[in-house]
C-alpha cells in the first residue's frame, strides 16, 4: 500500500499559509480551550486532530503507601477525563464536518504496549487519522527510533494502516539520512514541525519530497502581538498545521494511511569532464548516462557465486592414499608373497593381452 506525494511547488515550502486556496488543520490537546462555534466560521479549517494516548496507560490497580495510592488514582482520573474529552470532540468536529485524526505522544519504553493503549484510547473509524508524535531524537525522554518502528508495524498489525510522523527538523533529518535503517518511518507522510517562514533550504528531502502537513504556528512564534495565523475561537498557544493542497484535494487523501514512493538515490546522468579550453569557449556540457542500480535479485546471484568461488579456493585437490605398508614380521612376509604372487601372474599372462602384440609377432615366436 503506497502513496504518492509528489514534490511539493515552491511556494509551499514559503509563507503558504499566505494562500488562501491552501487548506488548514488544527491540532490540540486537552488544556487547549475551544470556542467551536468561532472555529466554524474559519472555512480554511478543513481537520482536527486531538492529543490520544501519552505513552503507556496507568496501572489500573493502585497499590503502596498513602502518597503512591493517592498519585495513582490522580492519573487514572486524569487519564479517565483526557479520554472523556477526547471523544466529545471528537462528535463535535465531525458533526461541523471537520476531518477528524488522532495523535500518540511517544514515551521510552514498550512500543507495542504503547500502541494498543493508543488503538484502544482513540477507537480510530476508518476515517480518522493516526499520527505518532515523536517531539525529539533523544531516546531518553522520547520513544526511540528503533521502537517507532515497532510502534508503527504494530499499529499496521491491528487495523491495517500506517500513522503519519510528527517530528521536528532534526529528528525528520536523521531519519531522511538514514533511510536504509527506518525503512518504514523515513516512508511514513510527513507531519513537519517548524516554525520558520521559509523551509525550502531546510526540508529533510529523501523519500520524502514534500510534507502532507506543516506545523507552523505554534507557542513558539505566536504571541499577544505577533502571530502567523490565528484561528478564530483558540487561544495563541493553539497549533495550526498548513496543507500542501487545497481542501478538496486534502479531504480525498485524508487518512492518509500509507506509505510514500520509495525516491531513486542513484543519478540519471553525470557531466563528461571539459578541457579547459573547451570551458572558456563556452562548450555545452555534455552528459553519459549512468545503468540502473541492481536489483536485489542481481546482488544475490553475484553474492551466490563470488561466494562459491571464494569457498572452492580453500578446498584441496584429491590425493589418492598411498598404501599401508606392513607391520611386524608376519604381516612383512605375508605381503612379500603377495607381491611376488602378483609378478608371477602378470608375467604368465598370455602374450594376446598385450596391447603391443601384433599377429606377426605371435608367428614369429611361434616359429622359434
Amino acid at each position: 500500500m503506497t502513496m504518492a506525494l509528489g514534490p511539493a511547488q515552491a511556494s509551499d515550502f514559503s509563507e503558504p499559509w499566505k494562500n488562501t486556496d491552501r487548506a488548514l488543520v488544527i491540532d490540540a490537546y486537552e488544556y487547549n480551550s475551544i470556542d467551536w462555534a468561532e472555529l466554524a466560521t474559519d472555512k480554511r479549517i478543513v481537520g482536527f486532530i486531538n492529543k490520544a494516548s501519552d505513552g503507556m496507560p496507568p496501572p489500573y490497580f493502585c497499590f503502596g503507601a498513602e502518597t503512591e495510592t493517592r498519585l495513582c488514582k490522580t492519573l487514572w482520573k486524569r487519564h479517565a477525563v483526557a479520554q472523556e474529552l477526547f471523544q466529545t470532540r471528537k462528535v463535535v468536529a465531525k458533526a461541523l464536518g471537520l476531518k477528524w485524526g488522532a495523535y500518540h505522544l511517544a514515551r521510552p519504553g514498550n512500543p507495542v504496549g504503547q500502541a494498543n493503549n493508543f488503538i484502544n484510547f482513540a477507537k480510530p473509524g476508518p476515517d480518522d487519522l493516526l499520527a505518532l508524535d515523536i517531539e525529539d531524537d533523544d531516546p531518553t525522554k522520547w520513544m526511540s527510533l528503533e521502537d517507532a518502528e515497532e510502534f508503527v508495524r504494530h499499529v499496521h498489525r491491528r487495523i491495517g494502516r500506517f500513522p503519519v510522523l510528527y517530528t521536528n527538523g532534526k529528528t525528520a533529518k536523521h531519519i531522511a539520512d538514514n533511510k536504509y535503517k527506518y525503512r518504514l518511518l523515513s516512508r511514513l507522510p510527513l507531519w513537519y514541525a517548524r516554525y520558520k517562514p521559509d523551509i525550502g533550504v531546510h526540508f529533510p528531502m529523501g523519500n520524502w519530497q514534500g510534507y502532507a502537513l506543516w506545523q507552523f504556528s505554534a507557542k513558539a512564534n505566536c504571541g499577544r502581538f505577533r502571530c502567523p495565523y490565528r484561528v478564530a475561537g483558540t487561544p495563541n498557544d493553539i497549533d495550526v498545521n498548513v496543507a500542501p493542497m487545497d481542501a478538496a484535494a486534502l479531504r480525498a487523501q485524508w487518512p492518509f494511511g500509507g506509505l510514500i514512493d520509495v525516491q531513486p538515490v542513484y543519478l540519471a546522468s553525470i557531466p563528461v569532464p571539459l578541457s579547459r579550453e573547451a570551458g572558456l569557449a563556452g562548450n555545452a556540457i555534455t552528459y553519459a548516462t549512468v545503468a540502473a542500480p541492481p536489483t536485489f535479485a542481481e546482488i544475490t546471484a553475484a553474492f551466490s557465486a563470488r561466494w562459491t568461488k571464494f569457498r572452492s579456493s580453500f578446498q584441496l585437490p584429491f590425493v589418492k592414499a598411498a598404501p599401508r605398508l606392513p607391520r611386524g614380521v608376519a604381516e612383512y612376509v605375508a605381503w612379500t608373497r603377495k607381491e611376488k604372487r602378483s609378478a608371477s601372474a602378470s608375467e604368465a599372462a598370455p602374450a594376446a593381452s598385450d596391447p603391443v602384440s601384433t599377429a606377426s609377432t605371435e608367428f614369429d615366436r611361434g616359429l622359434r
